[in-house]
């Protein structure tokens, strides 16, 4: 794969994990009642998850999902109820988790991951992506390329959204404060299961 192929994935990768999305969402929720270091596992799930999701589609998943309507619907349905208990997670939080504080405990690298197969912005990213960047000439190692190319390169955004959820930190030590933003980042999560009702 040409150098400048896989610098316009890194770019692709970047700029289309800058936007707002339910990882995103998660990500800024958790820097800021967790903290980054326990924060990092979650962002490392999100940027492993999208791998395999890439992978998968690479290897064809999302053609039989298309073809097999009914099991994309079950992936939707399974999607909405996972975001739904972690929008209800984090509205409910009511203290930030950190030493000695609330039993609260941010996301898991296995959660993380898991919720990309389920994440509409993450199949839109992996198809798009496929689609425009493997080459079939050589299928397999481009599959393999634009899956780590991906994840690595969403990483810079991912690190991005964390750090801001950081920044509001001192902001949040208000208990009053901390219940509205967290409520915020629970709704702005029920509002990105939007495009799963299309």
């Amino acid at each position: 794969m040409p150098i400048e192929t896989i610098l316009a994935l890194g770019l692709f990768a970047v700029i289309s994990s800058l936007g707002p999305g339910p990882s995103n969402f998660l990500l800024l929720a958790s820097g800021a009642n967790f903290g980054f270091r326990r924060t990092l596992p979650q962002l490392l799930g999100v940027s492993a998850g999208l791998c395999t999701v890439m992978l998968g589609v690479g290897a064809g998943l999302g053609l039989l999902l298309a073809a097999v309507p009914a099991l994309g619907l079950a992936v939707k349905l399974a999607g909405a109820a996972w975001l739904l208990r972690l929008a209800w997670r984090i509205g409910t939080a009511r203290a930030m988790g950190g030493a000695g504080q609330a039993p609260a405990r941010p996301i898991g690298f296995l959660e993380s991951a898991g919720f990309q197969w389920m994440n509409p912005k993450a199949w839109l990213a992996a198809v798009t992506a496929m689609a425009i960047y493997t080459q079939p000439d050589s299928p397999v190692l481009s599959v393999l390329v634009v899956s780590l190319a991906v994840a690595l390169g969403v990483l810079p955004s991912l690190i991005l959204w964390a750090g801001m959820g950081v920044a509001l930190r001192d902001l949040l030590s208000d208990p009053r404060w901390l219940r509205r933003f967290n409520i915020g980042m629970a709704l702005l999560l029920v509002a990105s299961l939007l495009p799963l009702v299309r």
